[in-house]
């Protein structure tokens, strides 16, 4: 059962992939890029046709999404990467070019809050293209909001779900940039407060 909840006008369910194949219906056998910025980035068990570093202008990754079906749950839910607009910052990430059968699989995994949005990106040779992200906005019950590295850092130690710990993803997320030559304040922050935090356990 899909149970839906409102805020003020705004309906949103706990489970987005009927709303998402409703609202972006793509063609059979169409190629769409798809930006990456969190476990797509590094968690990468759907197929693709090419990848590409790419990066999106006016958007920052924050750890405001709550995660009850992945890294956490309902009683005891973890964080993980939503985007929030910040003018004239830049998100770098990951694109990956996919057929249309491939969102079937994507709308389930980012089910929990999760909405398909048109995005423009850009690569690093200077070209761009069109494509979609999943982005978490604040109107969906799972979202956790602002909170202090220190606050997030804490709560994702205590955070564990069927994909496993929440520090887990952090820390994959944190390594995966790096490779990548990404500089993330946000990121860094809570990585530096986890590795304090779990040294004092």
């Amino acid at each position: 059962m899909i149970i839906a909840v409102i805020f003020g006008e705004k309906s949103m369910s706990l489970n987005t992939i009927e709303e998402n194949q409703r609202n972006h219906q793509i063609a059979d056998g169409e190629e769409v890029w798809l930006f990456g910025y969190g476990s797509l980035i590094y968690l990468v068990d759907f197929p693709y046709l090419e990848s590409r570093p790419s990066s999106i202008t006016g958007w920052s990754r924050r750890f405001w999404q709550g995660s009850h079906d992945h890294r956490g749950t309902e009683r005891n839910p973890g964080r993980v990467v939503t985007l929030i607009e910040q003018p004239n910052e830049i998100c770098h990430g990951v694109a990956y070019k996919v057929e249309s059968s491939v969102f079937k699989q994507l709308d389930v995994r980012e089910k929990n809050g999760y909405l398909r949005l048109d995005i423009d990106m850009a690569f690093g040779d200077g070209t761009s293209a069109q494509g979609l992200v999943y982005i978490a906005t604040a109107d969906n019950e799972a979202y956790l909001g602002e909170a202090s590295e220190h606050e997030i850092a804490m709560q994702i130690c205590n955070a564990e779900g069927p994909s496993g710990p929440n520090d887990e993803y952090l820390i994959e997320l944190a390594r995966s940039l790096r490779q990548m030559g990404v500089e993330d304040p946000h990121i860094f922050e809570i990585e530096r407060h986890i590795v304090s935090i779990k040294r004092e356990l």
